[in-house]
This record gives C-alpha cells, structure tokens and sequence, in this order.
C-alpha cells in the first residue's frame, strides 16, 4: 500500500496542518505586495475550504492527540478512584473493629481518675497546668470562651489560665482585659498578655505565650481557640492519659457544633467535620497513634511541644505541623472521640471559603515541606511512614480533592463530548455511592441531605483544588491566614443583622466568577448530553444538578 492510505494517523495529521497553515500564510505573504493584492486577494483559498481544512485537522488531533490524552486522564481516575475507596474501605473497617470491640482509650492505655475532694483548695498532687487561649478581635465569643476557661475544675493554685490577645481593635482589647480582671478578683489566676505585632499569626501568639517565666512551672498545656467552650471536667478526663503514660504528648477532644442546625450550609460542614473525627482522628490514633492536631480542644505535654522545636509559623497549619514533628521525635498522640468541646460553625459563607483555603493550602504546603524529613526520620516505623506519607498527605491531603474536582467536575462532564471515551459505570456511580455513604456514618442524622452534601462539596472542589496547587508548589496565598469569623451567644441576633447587612454588600464582592464559569461549562455539557448524548447513565441528571449548585455557590447565595 503507497501514498497517503499508507501514512500513520500522526504523519497525516501533521501533513494536513502544514498545508492548511502554509496555504493561508503564502497567500498573507502575497497580501504585501500592493501590486499583486488584487491578484493575491483571487487566488486566496475560498473560506468554506479554509473551514473545511480546519476541520479536518481538528478531527485529525482529536483522533491522534485529544482523545488519547483524554483516555489517559480517565485512566489515572479510574486508578485514583479505587485508591480512595480502598483507603475509605481501610478507615470503615478499623472504626467497626474499635466499636465492636470497644477499643476505648481507657483499655488501651493506663487512665486512674484524680481525687478531686479538694479541687477548690490547694493539691499539690495535680500538676501544674497552663490553659492558653489566643484570641484576635474575638469581642463576640471572648466571654463566654473566658468564662468556660476559668470554670474548668482544678486546683486553683495549679492551673494558670492565659488570654493571648493579638486584637487590632481597641474596643476588643479592652473588652478582654475587662473580663480577665474580673475573673482575676474571684481568685482566678489569669493572664492577659498582649504583643505589638502579630508575627507568626497564631503560631508565634503561642510562642511567645511560652516564654514567660511562669509557664516554667507548668508541666502540661491546654488549648482553645476564641470559640471553644470546654466542660468543667476537661482537665479531669485528658491530663490522667498524659501523667500515666510518659510516651503520650497529646490528648485530642472532638469539636461539637453548637449552631450546627442554623442553616443547610452549617449542617453540611457538620456532616464532614464529623466523618473527620468519628473516622479519620479515631483511626490514626488507634493504629500509629498519630493524626493531626486541631489546634484546640486539646491537651500537650510541655516537655514533648518543647523536644519537638515547638510553634513553628512555616506553614499556616501549625498545629498539624508541631503533631507531625511531635510523631519523628517518637511521642504518640492519643484522640478521645467522646470528650466533645462546644465551638461555632461560620455561617458566612466567605468565611466558610478563608477557612477551607487555609485548611487545604496548609497541609499540602506542609506535605511539601515534610515528606523528607519523614522519609529519613529513624524514630519513625516504616509502616508509619507509609501511613503519614500516603494515607494521611498524600490520599486525604492531595488525591481526594484532586479527585473530586477534576474527575466528576472536569473529565467525567467531558466525557458527554467524546463518546470514543467512556467511564464504567462502577467508577461513575457505584463507587462514589460507596464513599458517600460512608461519609455519613459521621453523621447518621443528616443522611437525608447526602445529594446536597455531594452537590456542595464537589462545589467547593474548586477553591480547595486551588488551595492545594498553591500550597505544593508554594505560590499567590500561600501564607495567608484570615481569623474566621465567629458570632458568640448572641448567634440569631447578629444573624438577623448580619443578614440585613450582607444585602448591602457589593455584587463584585459577593460573586466568584470561576464557579459561575465552571457552572456555564456544567450545564452546557448537560444540555449536550440531552441533545446528542446516548443518556445510558443519565448522566444529564447530574451535570444540571452540579451545574446549578455552582452557580448558587457562584452568586453566594449559601449560608447566613
């Protein structure tokens, strides 16, 4: 066989391009001549043959280039879709065996309750414990985060309660310094401590919060964050861990949501918020005893925070940055998933993406930063390192939103436009039905809102995909840390008024353009689908469903 039946598909595409673009350069290069302009102009191809030559060449790179490339990207999916399910069949599998045998904290490691008939007088048998609180124009939750700080049951003469207020807002600074007074007149030993620089944001609050000559004396340290409202008995249920068992440098509480039922956004959040502790916190500290810290709700043994090279503001993820070096030094971290600390949900839904950037950027900056010395650490378990390394950076930090976003946002919607690539329907339906379900063992009483919840999470995909490639290759808002913002007591008070605010708010400030773009996408890839499209999966269903929650959160109508 000769000629052009004998090219390969590759050779012809490239011969077809370079005849159709020299073709239109000779007779631009003609064009210069004035002379010749009239003759030029004639012998022009005729447009219907420059179109049909662009035709043909794009159906030329569709078949060489785009829809191989583009099996490939469905390909790795496929992969990273059955790596996820795995690590999420891996988790479901150790949270059953520690329900079913009870694994509870208290059988595997050594916990004696501490005599508490003379709490309220003097006892040197307790140690000494230092309760920091870092605030930073917390006016609306300073009290009632202050007050819940002092009430905790312990010997008033070993524990030391310090308020670290980096506030710009003099009307908050003094409003904290009011409420520190008055609980030190009741015999509270409390601290109010301030800097001229918010250096290190939270990291270097804490860090300077240490260096005082009275944390010397201070054998652990408890954290709470402005919003956090720990029981009385805090103390008594997580400091018996840390005295008994010397390797233990952490004893992690779980967040419960007090406005979680304040609208549908705040119950979503708390519909992922809760798989995070029932099943990520609870399997990292039963199998490797190691996860990451919270930041709050949580109790350090000092000696262990101070081994490990203390708060470190190279990432903005410092609590799961100090847990990390915490683990390499060869100290275990232990979370109790009953002991549950009161905090706040953000209702606003800006606050809501500021958060979501920082919790996504953070971890992946920091996997980019820590990966090596994992790899290299000596006090470290090759089984742990495979843990921190894939299960927890890798899969959860990197593969899931990665995953989220360009399979069932990008590739999966595309597929409608190629019908020579198709996705099983295992890996379209079946495999995501999985993992949604077993998300909502987290939350068993919000089952009814899983399509909302997938619909919102996969809208959200985009800000954390965006995160996570700012974060790994250390690039734009890298470093950026926003307080997000809390509402205190008075929560449907300032909600009414928040509300009435927010309707005064700039249409620029309130809409995101590139969900409001990647919706257009959505629903154009959706009405082709109905069109031209074989609809075996039905798959139109779920782009005008995806499509439309991009838009909603686009114009930011979510939350209060």
């Amino acid at each position: 066989m000769t000629g052009e039946s004998s090219m390969s598909p590759l050779a012809s595409f490239n011969r077809l391009a370079h005849e159709t673009f020299s073709s239109i350069l000779l007779s631009l290069s003609q064009i210069r001549s004035s002379k010749t302009f009239f003759h030029a102009f004639k012998s022009m191809p005729a447009p219907e043959d420059i179109l049909t030559r662009i035709s043909l060449w794009w159906e030329q790179a569709r078949a060489v280039v785009v829809v191989p490339v583009f099996k490939f990207l469905v390909a790795l999916c496929l992969i990273m879709s059955v790596m996820y399910f795995i690590e999420m069949l891996y988790m479901g599998v150790v949270v059953a065996y520690v329900n079913l045998f009870k694994r509870k904290p208290e059988k595997v490691y050594k916990w004696e309750a501490m005599e508490d008939d003379d709490v309220e007088c003097s006892s040197e048998s307790f140690p000494m414990v230092l309760v920091q609180i870092p605030m930073y124009n917390e006016k609306e939750v300073c009290e009632q985060s202050i007050s819940a700080a002092c009430r905790i049951s312990w010997p008033l003469n070993r524990i030391i309660i310090q308020v670290l207020d980096d506030s710009t807002d003099p009307a908050s600074k003094e409003l904290v310094r009011q409420e520190c007074e008055r609980w030190s007149r009741e015999g509270v030993n409390i601290t109010f401590e301030i800097r001229d620089n918010r250096n290190g944001y939270k990291a270097g609050a804490l860090r300077e919060g240490m260096k005082h000559s009275y944390v010397k004396q201070c054998d652990y340290i408890a954290i709470f964050d402005a919003d956090f409202q720990p029981d009385p008995d805090f103390l008594h249920r997580t400091v018996p861990f840390l005295i008994h068992n010397p390797k233990l440098a952490l004893v992690q509480g779980r967040w419960e949501f007090v406005n979680a039922d304040q609208c549908m956004m705040t119950r979503l959040q708390e519909m992922s918020l809760s798989y995070h502790f029932t099943v990520e916190q609870q399997v990292g500290s039963s199998t490797f005893a190691f996860f990451g810290f919270n930041g709050t709700a949580g109790v350090w043994r000092i000696s262990a925070l101070n081994e490990s090279g203390g708060w470190n503001d190279q990432t903005t993820v410092e609590d799961m940055d100090v847990a990390v070096r915490a683990t390499l030094r060869g100290w275990k971290l232990l979370y109790i998933d009953d002991l549950k600390v009161k905090s706040e949900l953000p209702c606003s839904f800006n606050a809501l993406r500021s958060q979501q950037h920082r919790w996504t950027c953070g971890p992946a900056n920091l996997f980019r930063k820590m990966a090596g010395q994992i790899i290299r650490s000596e006090n470290v378990s090759l089984g742990k390192k495979l843990y921190m390394l894939y299960s927890f950076f890798f899969m959860r930090k990197v593969v899931a939103h990665i995953l989220t976003f360009c399979f069932y946002c990008v590739i999966l919607p595309a597929t409608v436009l190629f019908p020579e690539v198709t996705v099983p329907k295992w890996a379209a339906f079946y495999l995501p039905a999985l993992i949604t379900l077993f998300i909502a063992i987290g939350k068993p009483r919000s089952i009814y809102l899983l399509v909302f919840w997938v619909l919102f999470e996969n809208a959200m995909s985009m800000l954390r995909t965006k995160a996570l490639v700012m974060g790994l290759f250390e690039t734009g808002r890298v470093q950026e840390w926003v307080v997000t913002e809390k509402l205190g007591d008075g929560l449907k008070t300032k909600l009414s008024s928040q509300v009435h605010n927010e309707h005064h708010v700039r249409f620029r400030d309130r809409v995101h353009l590139l969900e409001l773009l990647h919706g257009v996408y959505l629903l154009f890839c959706g009405c082709y689908d109905i069109i031209y499209g074989k609809n075996t999966l039905y798959l139109y269903v779920y782009l005008l469903l995806q499509s439309t929650a991009f838009f909603v959160v686009g114009f930011g109508f979510v939350g209060k």
